[in-house]
């Protein structure tokens, strides 16, 4: 089981923090990123042989690789999305080599702790399903990536569905077994070849409809995506408690 991170993005509503500087190296702590806890993380599970798709600022992750894996004692392999432009579905289609054996996919402006890992893993073990983190407990809002679950399983990921209806949300944490990898690697390049804006998650919806796609709690945990300034002052509070 790998890790892969999707850390290719602009984060153009963290600017200017961002301009040159990739999401996932703002620090949390005086010596933490988001990137080190998403590896600490996966290095805390067993999980340490680690791919992340770079592309903005790429320079930035190639000079922190090394001091990542000295400090968790992992290997990372760094994936070069040459269209960071282009939405995610494309960015985990360029790591489609690094998911094909399995892997824990994880977004890399998520923070969070490293029990969502292992209840992905041991879910794992009962189920040839790709399986979301799903954070059944928090109330939801309009951005939340929404959950929508029938009797097979995920019915409908999307942000635009009525919170009614929606199971939890998703928080950027999968895992993606081997026996699906080709399924979705397929579904990801029709994905981005339709629409290049679009997410991996629109990927997932095509697998969901072939009732592939299950979920797995998180808990009442604390955990945040890192969209804007706000998110990155709560990921600060976050980070202390990992």
């Amino acid at each position: 089981m790998r890790g892969v991170i999707l850390a290719a993005g602009q984060g153009q509503r963290l600017r200017p923090d961002t301009d040159d500087l990739p999401k996932t190296l703002l620090p949390l702590t005086e010596t933490e990123t988001i990137l080190d806890t998403i590896v600490a993380g996966l290095a805390a599970v067993g999980v340490r042989d680690i791919a992340v798709t770079v592309g903005h600022a790429a320079e930035k992750i190639r000079e922190h690789a090394p001091a990542l894996e000295s400090r968790y004692g992992v290997a990372i392999t760094l994936v070069d999305n040459d269209r960071p432009h282009w939405n995610n579905a494309y960015s985990l289609w360029t790591a489609r080599d690094c998911y094909s054996g399995g892997a824990i996919l994880v977004n890399g402006d998520t923070v969070h702790p490293h029990s969502i890992e292992q209840r992905l893993l041991a879910a794992a073990e009962d189920t040839p399903q790709l399986l979301l983190a799903l954070d059944d407990h928090k109330t939801l809002t309009d951005e939340a990536m929404k959950v929508r679950i029938g009797p097979a399983g995920v019915e409908l990921i999307h942000k635009r569905q009525a919170i009614e209806d929606a199971a939890g949300e998703y928080i950027g944490v999968s895992l993606i077994p081997a026996g699906l990898a080709d399924d979705l690697t397929k579904a990801l390049e029709a994905t981005f070849t339709r629409d290049h804006t679009l997410y991996y998650e629109d990927a997932y919806q095509v697998l969901a409809e072939a009732g592939q796609i299950g979920t797995v709690s998180t808990g009442p945990v604390a955990w945040t995506e890192v969209d804007d300034h706000a998110d990155w002052a709560a990921a600060r509070a976050i980070a202390k408690g990992l």
